[in-house]
């Protein structure tokens, strides 16, 4: 039951017919006794950044799952953000802190790696070779990071994009083995599609498997 105590978290997108996040948090939260609500909210491209400022006066907003196509313009519109977010390039969920300001993290990654624990593959010290730099493969490169991986190798058609990551990646993690290569997977413990490759059926692979 909504209450005038109930937290409310905005599901912020275009359009909102796809969400599936109310389906599955407010199940969850109501199966475990927590007053919070996750409320979807169209919101075009254009009305983003006005919106967002509005939706953080109101006094029950607890935070935002952020979604199409708002990922990448959010970066910009918070206080602070995580080191994921700054590799990625993109920030799909805000929390606002006690004091009032925002901060962006990014959970894409973060809900990979976790897929893989859940199936028993170890990430830290695993040799990953990662394509596609773009705003899935980056969300994807940045929690193997965090969760320990032992090298990182970035493949992407555009050079100049897998360098951008391969550098914020090594900003970070000064550490991380990461290199450039090509698509041939031969070597790795973990190979990963963060192309759009694969989205069709009949799709090639993004990787050399002869």
């Amino acid at each position: 039951m909504i209450s005038g105590k109930t937290l409310l978290i905005a599901h912020v997108g275009y359009p909102t017919e796809s969400f599936k996040a109310p389906l599955i948090y407010n199940p969850w939260f109501e199966s475990r006794g927590i007053d919070a609500v996750v409320v979807p909210m169209g919101c075009m491209a254009e009305d983003y950044p006005a919106f967002l400022r509005a939706l953080f006066r109101l006094t029950n907003v607890r935070g935002a799952l952020v979604t199409m196509p708002h990922k990448v313009t959010t970066v910009d519109l918070v206080d602070e953000i995580t080191p994921t977010v700054e590799i990625a390039g993109s920030c799909n969920a805000v929390l606002r802190r006690a004091d009032g300001t925002l901060l962006g993290d990014m959970f894409d990654g973060t809900g990979f790696v976790r897929g893989l624990a859940h199936k028993g593959f170890e990430v830290r010290g695993a040799r990953c070779l990662v394509a596609g730099a773009g705003g899935v493969g980056s969300a994807i490169a940045a929690s193997l990071a965090a969760a320990g991986a032992g090298a990182i190798a970035l493949h992407d058609l555009r050079d100049a994009t897998a360098e951008a990551l391969a550098d914020r990646l090594r900003k970070h993690y000064p550490s991380l083995d990461v290199r450039l290569t090509g698509n041939d997977p031969a070597g790795y413990d973990l190979v990963v599609n963060g192309t759009p490759l694969g989205m069709e059926a009949g799709d090639p692979l993004p990787f050399d498997v002869a």
